[in-house]
């Protein structure tokens, strides 16, 4: 199974463009082949990443829920062959976007055929980093698992930093099996108050480091440009690697 890192936090704490950079972290590190993996229904790792995404699993669920596999064809080889086609190949990382259900209905069993070959497909890599929804209702349905970093992500404010706590407390209650959880403060103009410091260590939410404010990041975000382009000199990004010096084998 890979190393796998799975990204949390509430929204608008920049998760999924720290997920960018962990994954130009492990590419320019040389560890690889990476699997990027985005599980957030609103769906925007590609364009961090600057890989263009023309189809989800959530589009294989859909047709495999209506009815749409070809006469001839078993579901699992539908759900296989369509796994294959939503794989987006760079030559630096591989990117799979689940998607989300668009109908009512029970999706029980395109969900399991799922789950299953995205288990043998994660078996050909060696790094994974999962974008998840902002919160907590993907722990909560348990669709991380396995996990040997969970990456909690929040933004300066108290109330991100009370988020990110319930995060792992929620986290720590479930049956995820993760090695170890952390948390990182993203967009600091500052470093962390005392009173931050003590919330974190009153519950034993580990703090790895934070990522300073940064404007060319800013502009990259307003103009459109893939996160991964920044270059490896920018102080927020040196900021990161830092991190994940320290947390990932």
């Amino acid at each position: 199974m890979p190393y796998t890192i799975a990204l949390a936090g509430k929204g608008g704490t920049g998760k999924t463009t720290t997920a960018g950079m962990l994954i130009k972290y492990l590419n320019l590190n040389n560890k690889s082949p990476i699997l990027a993996v985005d599980a957030d229904s609103n769906a925007n790792l590609n364009e961090v990443l600057g890989v263009e995404v023309t189809q989800t699993l959530g589009d294989a669920r859909e047709d495999m829920k209506k009815g749409k596999v070809p006469n001839g064809m078993t579901k699992d080889v539908f759900i296989s062959m369509r796994m294959e086609q939503a794989i987006a190949e760079t030559p630096s990382f591989d990117l799979v976007v689940m998607g989300q259900p668009e109908g009512a209905g029970c999706y029980c069993a395109a969900n399991s055929l799922l789950s299953g070959f995205l288990q043998k497909l994660t078996g050909n890599y060696r790094y994974l980093v999962m974008d998840n929804e902002a919160g907590m209702e993907h722990i909560s349905r348990l669709t991380t698992r396995n996990l040997n970093v969970l990456l909690i992500v929040s933004d300066t404010s108290r109330r991100g930093i009370q988020a990110a706590i319930r995060i792992n407390k929620l986290a720590s209650t479930l049956n995820i099996g993760f090695g170890k959880s952390c948390l990182i403060i993203n967009q600091a103009k500052e470093q962390p108050s005392d009173e931050v410091l003590a919330l974190l260590e009153s519950s034993g939410l580990e703090l790895a480091g934070t990522i300073p404010e940064n404007e060319m990041l800013y502009e990259f975000d307003m103009a459109g440009r893939p996160t991964i382009e920044l270059p490896e000199n920018n102080e927020a990004f040196k900021a990161a690697c830092d991190i994940f010096d320290k947390i990932i084998t």
